[in-house]
């Protein structure tokens, strides 16, 4: 496995990391892995050298980050890991309660222990905020995270979607005040959708902070053939059969013609489009780590051997051929 720095930060992550959100409970979404079925897979990332897992205390309400503080205690050492979580959504529950969702200096704290006593751990690798919070002052968002690192709760903090004046905006007032600021990006950025190499990628490389994109293979629609009838839903998998999201985010006439130089450049090549796919995207400037979402061992497999894959400049140039503007997707959950 293949490591870099996140940013200009000292922090070192594998190449790829591990999306917890398909681990936890399947009562929150049927595609998820319960902690036996997850098992195998962190054995198979550990063994492979991937040292980043980032999960969420929203996902499974909470049960991703038992699984995976559970498992990373049994299967790694701790000092080699960087475990990411993030904090802003409430948990199904919680949703109309008053504090309990937001990036509040209340919220922030209070999920913060609750977080690490979910995970297990005496500290927080990488705290993202879950999206930016336009009804809470910038300002108090940043001083209570500030005051996690301080604490000794949380050592390094990110971003994840959103405008790239807002992400300006806080990486300058946590500058102005001497506040710990992001190291990371975590945004939506594929084949698919490259809307973020506008703004929000340039700012992030000229900040020295490291991109950790979600939905890096389109949530899956890079890694096959367009379906006969078009679909974005593909062939029928558990979690494309129940996945809402997906359609608000790819299934334009334009997406499909990039899935099929995805499919020839794959085809020439000899590889699984998945690996193809990925390549593209650890080739772009400012990219560090691609969070790989994974229910099966191929899945992981695929994305382990992506990381060795270079792609020639014509290939890339052909990948990108077929791509027009989209509108803002992803800044919501």
């Amino acid at each position: 496995m293949k490591y870099e720095r996140l940013g200009k930060s000292g922090l070192k992550v594998s190449r790829i990391g591990v999306g917890c959100m398909s681990f936890g409970s399947s009562a929150w979404r049927p595609w998820v892995l319960e902690e036996d079925a997850a098992r195998p897979l962190f054995v198979r990332a550990i063994e492979a050298g991937i040292n980043f897992f980032d999960t969420a205390d929203m996902y499974s309400n909470g049960a991703s980050e038992v699984v995976t503080g559970r498992l990373l205690k049994e299967l790694a050492r701790r000092e080699e890991l960087v475990i990411a979580t993030k904090v802003n959504f409430p948990m199904s529950a919680d949703a109309e309660a008053p504090n309990m969702g937001s990036l509040s200096r209340k919220h922030i704290l209070q999920a913060c222990d609750a977080s690490l006593k979910r995970l297990g751990v005496d500290t927080i690798d990488l705290y993202q905020i879950h999206r930016f919070d336009p009804d809470v002052p910038v300002d108090e968002t940043l001083e209570a995270l500030h005051d996690l690192v301080r604490a000794g709760k949380v050592r390094y903090l990110g971003g994840s979607s959103g405008s790239a004046w807002r992400m300006a905006r806080a990486l300058s007032i946590s500058e102005q005040h001497g506040w710990a600021r992001f190291i990371s990006m975590q945004n939506h950025y594929n084949l698919l959708y490259r809307e973020e190499e506008r703004e929000m990628i340039p700012l992030c490389l000229d900040a020295g902070v490291g991109l950790v994109p979600w939905s890096p293979l389109g949530r899956g629609l890079l890694t096959r053939p367009r379906p006969a009838d078009g679909h974005v839903k593909g062939p029928g998998t558990a979690r494309s059969l129940s996945d809402t999201y997906s359609p608000t985010l790819y299934g334009a006439p334009s997406d499909w013609l990039v899935v099929d130089v995805v499919e020839r450049v794959a085809a020439a090549r000899g590889l699984p489009m998945a690996q193809v796919a990925l390549a593209w995207l650890l080739s772009r400037p400012g990219v560090v780590a691609p969070i790989i979402g994974a229910t099966r061992m191929a899945h992981l497999d695929d994305a382990i051997a992506g990381v060795a894959v270079t792609l020639t400049a014509a290939e890339c140039a052909s990948l990108e051929a077929p791509y027009v503007a989209h509108g803002v997707k992803g800044h919501e959950v």
